[in-house]
């Protein structure tokens, strides 16, 4: 497991630390030399940057984690739990099948928020179902390195706003992901 962490900060978002973690699954270490034609050719260093730089104009810190493993990046999940506000998640092709990463990601009391570079749903069937989307409070899909970018920024406002779970600005927190609000989705 790779791993970059900004400077540390400090302060409260609604009584949270003002951090996000940003995950990243399998192959996504090859970005950049993997099918460019579909991730285009910026690394994934590069799009963390980016995320750095949201990040920073907001005077939040992160972390991110890269890992080729589900067990890991279950435990990144499990690492972050009271400790980051938020989390922006890449778990690349895990998004498709990995009960495990969707049980740890119900069980974050922060906001999450799923972003791929590409449109998985434009893509081959087997990309077409997210085990991700049903327990995040949003998606980001296929704006390329720009996604990241939207992904840290709705991340950091809808903490600031005190929204997670998917709870529409203005109304009430409707039940808890893995609460079964994912079913039939």
């Amino acid at each position: 497991m790779t791993d970059a962490e900004a400077a540390p900060g400090g302060g409260s978002a609604t009584g949270r630390s003002r951090h996000l973690t940003v995950l990243s699954g399998p192959n996504l270490n090859l970005l950049g030399e993997r099918q460019p034609e579909v991730y285009g050719a910026a690394r994934l260093e590069d799009h963390v940057r980016r995320v750095g730089a949201v990040v920073a104009a907001h005077g939040w810190t992160y972390d991110h984690r890269q890992t080729n493993h589900e067990g890991e990046l279950v435990e990144a999940v499990h690492a972050a739990r009271g400790r980051s506000a938020a989390l922006v998640v890449n778990a690349g092709a895990l998004t498709h099948g990995s009960w495990s990463l969707h049980d740890a990601l119900a069980a974050f009391d922060g906001v999450v928020i799923e972003v791929h570079l590409s449109n998985p749903s434009a893509r081959e069937p087997f990309r077409h179902r997210s085990v991700v989307a049903p327990v995040a409070d949003g998606v980001v899909a296929g704006l390329g390195g720009l996604g990241y970018e939207l992904a840290a920024e709705a991340a950091i406002r809808l903490v600031d706003q005190g929204r997670s779970r998917g709870a529409p600005q203005g109304r009430e927190a409707g039940p808890a992901r893995g609460s079964g609000r994912e079913e039939g989705r």
